[in-house]
């Protein structure tokens, strides 16, 4: 999804339950040409026009091992982003150039909760 350079380094709040949870993790080629940094500003800012997104989170490692997750009310909003058509070129990039390796998985969330010290 995005590296999230402009973002806040805090956890999405737990919306209620039920939602989705879109689980991306990946690793990279290295190959940080063609792109890839604008694109993934510009899809992490896109996904948010989506009916039904709630927020997503992203972490890496040294090591070069992505994870995002993205959160959706329900699987109707996952299927929009999916067919996006700037969301489907990118994964056509992604595959070319800068992905070494991905897994998407997707689950229901049935139950959330948070901390947050005062």
């Amino acid at each position: 999804m995005s590296d999230h350079t402009h973002s806040p380094v805090a956890p999405t709040a737990a919306p209620e339950p039920p939602y989705y949870a879109v689980v991306f993790t990946s690793l990279r080629t290295g190959d940080d040409a063609d792109g890839y940094g604008r694109t993934a500003e510009h899809l992490s800012r896109l996904v948010r026009e989506i009916p039904g997104f709630l927020g997503e989170d992203f972490a890496h490692t040294p090591g070069g091992l992505a994870i995002s997750v993205a959160y959706f009310r329900d699987l109707d909003g996952i299927e929009r982003w999916r067919r996006h058509p700037e969301h489907l070129a990118a994964k056509r990039r992604g595959r070319e150039r800068w992905y070494e390796r991905y897994a998407i998985h997707i689950a229901r969330v049935e139950h959330a909760h948070a901390f947050t010290r005062q």
